[in-house]
């Protein structure tokens, strides 16, 4: 969906032209596409540790008795099923089984949750969700109030636990949180993230932003990085992106993220997800490693030999593969990894080769 409007300002707006960011408009929000390079930030992140700014993310706050129940009903994920302190990548769907957006749950206790759902998507998915929920279940937008910062990358770990002096920190496991004292505010620390490496989400009160942003790009090895390289870092790993990947007109088995999905239990959605799984799928997202460095871009076509068999969603050059990467929605039939390929869009041809996921370990 296409936004309209006048662009919004993270907390962190001024820290981006204070460090020289390129500001982009991202689902209406101004935002640093990168600083130095997306290259120079991308290979920082692989091999040292970046901070994103992610404040533009939207956080919803569920409470009261009800609100497991009701999230069980509007997730694809059973909140019954985690425990205190875990967090869980999920689907919203509408009844057609097609994403309205993919989130992650944070359990704090049986009667509290968050839910963190992507920028573009944030009035929607509240209009698509606030009449689903119970009249004991309190529903707060939080999304104003809280800032998000990622802090990615193979020292993450280290570096998060000497900053906070939590060396608790170092045995967090992947898909858990933790609070913490950070000035007086309690900041919830999550295992989580969209690079692929070891890493955190910090989620902190607004106000507070700015201070924790100043103090972690001063520590030693951590860099600001920009959506050019979170996009990127990304792809490496094959993870998808509401509005090119997913999206209304495309379900979880298309997406390739079937494994995500518990049809022994109802949902909004799964009633549409059985009969679509009865029936099979007729295309599929599937990775591609590019012939060079060039790389297709979303909305290229994509041919087996003189036949159009499907389309571009992303596409990206790999730094680390140093080729061109993406995925595209095929027909089925040419899903097979070894499959030849080729991209077009207007007088560009791209040869390409459908692979498997992770482009890089």
């Amino acid at each position: 969906m296409e936004y309209v409007g006048i662009p919004k300002k993270t907390p962190l707006y001024d820290e981006h032209l204070a460090e020289n960011g390129r500001i982009v408009d991202f689902s209406g929000w101004l935002l640093p596409v990168q600083y130095s390079s997306i290259l120079k930030e991308h290979i920082h992140t692989r091999e040292n540790n970046s901070i994103f700014d992610i404040c533009h993310m939207g956080e919803f706050l569920f409470e009261g008795p009800a609100a497991e129940a009701d999230l069980a009903r509007i997730l694809t994920c059973d909140p019954a099923q985690m425990k205190n302190g875990s967090c869980r990548y999920c689907f919203i769907l509408n009844h057609n089984g097609c994403f309205i957006d993919d989130a992650i749950l944070f359990r704090y206790g049986s009667g509290r949750f968050m839910l963190v759902v992507n920028a573009g998507r944030t009035e929607a998915d509240m209009n698509w969700i606030k009449p689903l929920l119970s009249f004991g279940t309190s529903f707060t937008d939080i999304s104003s109030s809280t800032a998000k910062l990622d802090l990615q990358g193979p020292s993450a770990p280290e570096t998060a636990a000497a900053f906070f002096n939590s060396p608790e920190l170092l045995s967090l496991k992947s898909f858990t949180f933790s609070e913490l004292e950070y000035r007086g505010k309690t900041v919830t620390v999550s295992a989580t993230g969209y690079t692929g490496e070891r890493g955190y989400e910090l989620f902190i009160p607004a106000e507070t932003a700015v201070e924790l942003w100043r103090e972690l790009i001063s520590v030693d090895g951590v860099e600001p990085a920009g959506l050019g390289a979170r996009d990127s870092l990304r792809l490496e790993k094959g993870f998808s992106l509401y509005g090119h990947d997913i999206s209304e007109e495309i379900n979880p088995f298309e997406a390739g993220l079937g494994r995500f999905i518990n049809l022994d239990r109802d949902f909004i959605g799964s009633d549409a997800l059985r009969e679509i799984k009865k029936n099979g799928i007729k295309r599929k997202l599937s990775p591609f490693l590019c012939e060079g460095r060039r790389s297709a871009r979303d909305g290229f076509d994509v041919f087996f030999n003189d036949k159009k068999i499907g389309y571009v969603t992303s596409g990206a050059y790999s730094p680390i593969l140093k080729r061109g990467i993406g995925l595209c929605m095929i027909e089925t039939a040419y899903t097979d990894k070894g499959t030849d390929i080729i991209c077009l869009h207007d007088d560009v041809q791209i040869n390409a080769t459908v692979t498997g996921l992770p482009f890089v370990r």
